[in-house]
């Protein structure tokens, strides 16, 4: 009888461990669809707004002026980089579908291949590589403040930034995305159009880069406020 019991007891026990297996599973599985849908939506919306910035355009010369780099860096402060990235890729793939995704409510993978195309195809370039130095400049300026905070080595846990430095190190991934971006469109604007770098600069980066920088500080501060509000983004 106490031999019975006994194996009752660990049937029992076994059975309530695996109940609870079970339900940190379910548990987990619903955590992840929520941030899957998270990330679909936060995406999603990010698509559409760097559509409509896009339609609000003023020419200057071939390359028109928009709203498009503010969304842009803005969504590159604010999101995950595994969101930023995919929301660019799914805007360039419907522009390229031929939705009037582009500037002017253009598309077409004319557009890409075009003399303005390397701009477009640029902003994922750019992105990538922004989301790396942001990463690795508030890794660094982290462990940096630590130490000097501290006086000893740096724990492996992150800290907070403090208020300049963090908006220094968001601008400066801002302009990391602007340069490639217009590295990439001086390129291509100029093997399309048959002339020089320095006559395509002058025509694609020299009216822009003003703008583009009071639209980096912009997108700065608005995303440093999304972010103070809602402080995960995982």
């Amino acid at each position: 009888m106490a031999d019975q019991g006994g194996e009752q007891q660990v049937k029992g026990a076994g059975g309530a461990g695996g109940q609870a297996v079970a339900s940190g599973r379910r548990t987990g599985a619903r955590a992840t669809t929520r941030s899957r849908t998270r990330s679909i939506a936060f995406a999603g919306l990010t698509i559409a707004l760097m559509g409509v910035s896009a339609w609000v355009a003023i020419p200057l010369g071939p390359v028109l002026l928009t709203l498009q780099m503010f969304a842009l860096m803005f969504a590159l402060l604010v999101l995950t980089p595994k969101q930023c990235l995919a929301a660019i890729a799914g805007y360039l793939a419907l522009g390229a579908a031929g939705l009037p995704m582009f500037s002017g409510m253009r598309g077409g993978i004319g557009m890409l291949v075009g003399p303005t195309g390397g701009y477009l195809w640029g902003y994922l370039v750019g992105a990538a590589a922004a989301l790396l130095v942001l990463q690795v400049l508030r890794t660094l300026a982290s462990r940096a403040e630590e130490t000097s905070s501290t006086g000893a080595s740096p724990r492996k846990t992150r800290t907070a930034l403090t208020a300049p430095t963090a908006f220094a190190i968001d601008l400066a991934g801002c302009l990391v995305f602007i340069a490639i971006t217009y590295a990439c469109g001086c390129f291509q604007y100029a093997l399309v159009a048959g002339i020089d770098l320095a006559a395509a600069a002058a025509v694609t980066i020299a009216p822009f880069a003003i703008p583009d920088l009071l639209k980096a500080i912009a997108a700065v501060i608005c995303a440093r406020a999304v972010r103070r509000a809602l402080p995960s983004r995982k």
